[in-house]
């Protein structure tokens, strides 16, 4: 393959392990997130994890091919979905004749089912779903900065 000066070609095993360690990372998260309440973990712990397949896909493929697979509008509208959804629980507990962020829905479930907490649950989720976006937002932000030649690249695409 023809290269840039200064671009190198992937390596496989990197390729191997980013495409080994992906469905891991973002499974393995998204259970965090959704058993947080029930198990060691929550939605940051969850969510960080699950952002990490965003710097694992571009370990393996680069920028080019996250840039294309990841849209970076939809991380950012889905952000911030997740903190109004936060702020909505929370003023459910003021609704409801309580403080802000009570736990109003305590008698929903069972001990050890997965929604046994009640709002604690809730709240957990969207706050993996705001950190899983909002991590991985960023770290497509860093990564386009410091991506070799995406400048380059995005100038040759204009003309």
């Amino acid at each position: 393959m023809k290269f840039k000066e200064g671009i190198t070609e992937r390596h496989i095993i990197v390729k191997c392990a980013a495409d080994k360690f992906l469905p891991f990372s973002l499974l393995f998260g998204i259970y965090i997130i959704l058993f947080g309440t029930v198990s060691p973990g929550g939605g940051f712990q969850g969510g960080v994890m699950a952002a990490s397949g965003a710097l694992l896909l571009y370990l393996g493929y680069g920028w080019n091919t996250t840039k294309k697979a990841i849209n970076s509008e939809v991380l950012r509208v889905n952000e911030s979905c997740g903190a109004t959804l936060y702020v909505l629980l929370g003023i459910a507990g003021i609704v409801l004749g309580a403080n802000f962020a009570r736990n109003v829905f305590w008698n929903v479930g069972e001990f050890g089912d997965l929604v046994s907490a009640g709002t604690i649950t809730f709240m957990g989720w969207t706050v993996g779903w705001k950190v899983l976006t909002g991590v991985s937002f960023l770290l497509l932000l860093m990564l386009g900065l410091l991506a070799p030649g995406a400048d380059d690249e995005e100038e040759e695409e204009e003309e």
